[in-house]
C-alpha cells in the first residue's frame, strides 16, 4: 500500500549530469555531480530527517541503476530537495578539505 505521509527523493533530482527532461528538479548551481545513495542518507541524517534509502531504477531512465530515499513529509518537497542538495555540497566540501 502506498504511503502518503512520505516523500520520495530520487538521486536524479540532484544530479548535475542530468537534464531537466531526464528528471533533475533543481537548478544546476545547487546540484551535485554523481550523487550517491550513501551521501544522500548522510545528508538526511545531518538535517535530522528520518530517511529510508532504497536502490532502484529511476522511471525515466529504467536502464540505469539509481536510488532514492523515502522521508517523512515535513514541508514542501522542493524545499526539502534543496536542503538535501545543499547539505550534500557541504559534505563534499568538508571531505575535499580533509584530503
Amino acid at each position: 500500500m502506498k504511503e502518503y505521509e512520505r516523500f520520495v527523493v530520487w538521486l536524479d533530482y540532484i544530479d548535475s549530469e542530468r537534464k531537466r527532461a531526464e528528471g533533475r528538479r533543481i537548478p544546476l548551481n545547487s546540484c551535485v555531480r554523481g550523487p550517491t545513495l550513501e551521501e544522500m542518507a548522510q545528508a538526511c541524517r545531518k538535517l535530522n530527517i528520518e530517511a529510508q534509502p532504497q536502490k532502484a531504477f529511476y522511471p525515466k531512465a529504467a536502464r540505469r541503476q539509481s536510488g532514492y530515499v523515502s522521508i517523512k513529509k515535513t514541508g514542501r518537497k522542493q524545499q526539502v530537495i534543496m536542503a538535501i542538495a545543499r547539505e550534500m555540497s557541504r559534505i563534499r566540501g568538508s571531505q575535499a578539505k580533509k584530503v
